[in-house]
């Protein structure tokens, strides 16, 4: 047996590495093809059940080498969606706001664009979680950027159904995970 400390260091570092392939992988493509690629899944996303009936999504605003939601976001407010985003409020912490057009965005923490809606604390009302990840498995086990703050918010919302989107070079055979992790109900790629 092995002691914790070893193992910790040891899965840290394979959870390491494969971010770092993730990011290998991403590079691989030109932002159009990965715009093209989004335009993909997010009609795989649209098709989904879970998703179409859902009255109040959280979702996210897209960093240049994930999913892009951009026009996504724009057309589920347009048809009557609650949309909520999240915005990050120091190192462990995000809340949630309404968003509902474009003008509720501002250039935010790690250069992400967050809302600036009025902040939404109905969490028991959210019944869809739309979130990207690094790298994902076919059991739902998601590979974040490291810093925890999906699973954090997520274990506020147990009612909520957690898809994970990612790019098909993203979905992994196996991805470490901690009890701590937070898994998803399914994975659209």
């Amino acid at each position: 047996c092995l002691p914790p400390r070893w193992h910790s260091q040891k899965y840290m570092t394979s959870k390491k590495i494969l971010r770092e392939t993730i990011r290998q992988r991403k590079q691989q493509y030109s932002p159009q093809q990965l715009s093209d690629m989004s335009l993909t899944v997010v009609e795989h996303l649209k098709a989904n059940s879970q998703f179409s009936h859902a009255r109040t999504l959280f979702i996210y605003s897209s960093l240049s080498d994930e999913v892009d939601t951009t026009t996504l976001l724009d057309s589920l407010a347009l048809c009557g969606k609650t949309v909520v985003l999240h915005k990050v409020v120091d190192a462990e912490n995000m809340e949630l706001r309404l968003y509902t057009g474009r003008q509720d965005l501002a250039v935010g923490s790690y250069g992400i664009m967050e809302p600036t809606g009025k902040q939404f604390t109905a969490l028991h009302d959210i019944d869809v979680a739309v979130i990207p990840g690094m790298a994902f498995d076919r059991n739902g086990h998601r590979l974040g950027r490291g810093k925890g703050y999906y699973d954090r918010m997520l274990v506020q919302m147990p009612q909520a159904y957690k898809i994970g989107i990612c790019f098909n070079f993203q979905l992994m055979e196996n991805i470490p995970h901690d009890a701590h992790d937070v898994s998803m109900d399914e994975v659209i790629y």
